[in-house]
């Protein structure tokens, strides 16, 4: 069973160990779940996205399951990601900002490259 070296920046693996008490075992079992919640939340987010006009508070709502939930095991990039989202959505949402025509390509782009990367991260050790 392969494990990452260290530290990168799709998952802090040293800090996620010692947030599961340092059993691999475990951390695997909680990513695993993390992918299932992360693919929901995604894709949640996609079709959102496509539809007009933009539930931005959805967005954001949805962004924030992911944002939580990456930070809970050390998932840095996808955490970055989608507290990035999330933020905007809520700006988005209370009318601070207003979306430009391609933003929500943008904004998603960038989440789903994070998410991406860690499907990858996961495949690499086995997960």
């Amino acid at each position: 069973m392969a494990s990452p070296n260290g530290n990168n920046k799709v998952i802090v693996w040293d800090d996620a160990m010692e947030q599961c008490g340092g059993d691999e075992e475990f951390l695997r079992e909680l990513l695993d779940d993390l992918r299932g919640e992360v693919d929901v939340q995604a894709t949640r987010i996609v079709e959102l996205l496509q539809t007009r006009p933009v539930d931005w508070i959805k967005v954001k709502r949805a962004a924030h399951v992911i944002k939580g939930a990456s930070a809970n095991l050390m998932c840095t990039q996808m955490n970055l990601a989608s507290s990035d989202l999330e933020m905007k959505a809520g700006r988005f949402a209370d009318g601070l900002d207003h979306p430009t025509n391609d933003l929500g390509t943008e904004i998603c782009t960038e989440l789903q490259n994070s998410v991406n990367a860690f499907h990858r991260m996961l495949e690499s050790i086995g997960v």
